[in-house]
């Protein structure tokens, strides 16, 4: 059976001290008023990792990093390796966010390095993947992102791949404060799971948890997560409002 994921991506927002209050906040709401099979994640700033690990119920709640360097270690001013992250507590780590893709030029040779790296270290990837608007408009969508998995984690072995989590987040939705339907969310994420099992077979797709993000919030959740390859949500600004996110998680 899959799981039902709600992971919280914080992206540059909050200094150490409000991380902290926050991921308190958060974990206890999850602990009052959580649902007990839904798995909760928090991808929160580099700086602030080991600390949320240790503010929160490790048995209820989990913490990713947002990103990795696409090395080991060496002379890579500025970038925090995947060994370190797996060092602070964190289980997860998000990969090609489109924000990186776009803002930082991250290109499928280096999130196979990344993706190697984080596996290698025992975490678990939240591999993102979708498409910019121009390319829904021209109707193109399934063929770009079936061209992401095929540059990237259709390049993994079965073993490696079944330990993904899988993020859609249609670039158009992201932020912005539209958000994809119920019924172009359910399309999208019934084909990345046929095309996974056309790679993989149908009972590996069938375990793979495909999480929608792109403005999913605390009014729209529920709508979301009830079609049946939506299994929860990477969510972006609704992350940062305790009252708000205990609301996607016990969405289901």
């Amino acid at each position: 059976m899959r799981k039902k994921i709600v992971a919280g991506n914080w992206k540059c927002n909050t200094t150490l001290q409000e991380g902290i209050q926050l991921a308190k906040d958060v974990n206890t709401q999850v602990e009052e008023k959580g649902a007990e099979d839904v798995v909760v994640v928090l991808g929160t700033p580099f700086t602030h990792i080991t600390s949320v690990v240790n503010s929160v119920n490790k048995t209820r709640v989990g913490v990713a990093s947002q990103n990795c360097a696409a090395e080991p270690k060496g002379a890579y001013t500025g970038e925090v390796s995947a060994a370190m992250v797996k060092s602070t507590g964190a289980g997860y780590v998000i990969l090609g966010h489109s924000e990186r893709r776009e803002y930082y030029n991250e290109t499928s040779e280096i999130l196979n390095k990344k993706l190697a790296l984080v596996l290698e270290n025992g975490l678990t990837p939240i591999y993102c993947c979708g498409e910019p608007l121009s390319i829904r408009e021209a109707g193109t969508q399934n063929d770009y992102v079936k061209k992401q998995f095929e540059e990237t984690i259709f390049r993994l072995s079965v073993d490696d791949f079944k330990k993904l989590i899988i993020a859609y987040e249609p670039i158009w939705a992201i932020g912005t404060g539209v958000t994809a339907t119920s019924e172009q969310a359910q399309e999208m994420h019934a084909f990345l799971r046929e095309t996974i099992a056309g790679k993989f077979g149908q009972e590996i797709a069938d375990e793979t948890s495909i999480l929608y993000g792109g403005s999913c919030n605390a009014k729209n959740a529920k709508e979301l997560f009830a079609n049946p390859d939506v299994d929860g949500g990477l969510i972006g600004g609704a992350s940062l409002k305790p009252e708000d996110f205990i609301e996607i998680i016990n969405a289901y």
